[in-house]
């Protein structure tokens, strides 16, 4: 499994770093996860028992948020949205994660 540097998690997700490891290690977790989706489209929600499937262990994806619910997981695709839109205008996501990664490591943050 493969976290964004800069993980959103939802307001209602408890103890964040233990549901991580069980999502690092193919344990049962009831949560929802937002992830760069593969193809043309910019993010996926999904359930995480979904990542449970053999598929996901060959393929990881990269998870950029955690939510306790799928209402919870949409509110973190919106708020990601808006980030995007007020810093650099478009509504380009995966560029700008990428973009909000590469900057922040080279100013040190």
């Amino acid at each position: 499994m493969k976290f964004y540097k800069y993980l959103y998690i939802g307001d209602t997700v408890t103890n964040p770093a233990k549901i991580k490891w069980k999502l690092k290690h193919h344990a049962g977790v009831n949560v929802f996860v937002i992830t760069i989706a593969p193809g043309p489209d910019q993010l996926e929600i999904f359930h995480s028992a979904y990542l449970k499937q053999m598929y996901y262990r060959h393929h990881p994806p990269i998870i950029v948020g955690i939510a306790s619910n799928y209402e919870e997981a949409v509110g973190i695709v919106v708020e990601i949205t808006q980030e995007c839109l007020d810093a650099v205008g478009n509504c380009n996501l995966k560029e700008y994660l990428k973009q909000k990664a590469k900057q922040n490591n080279n100013h040190g943050d």
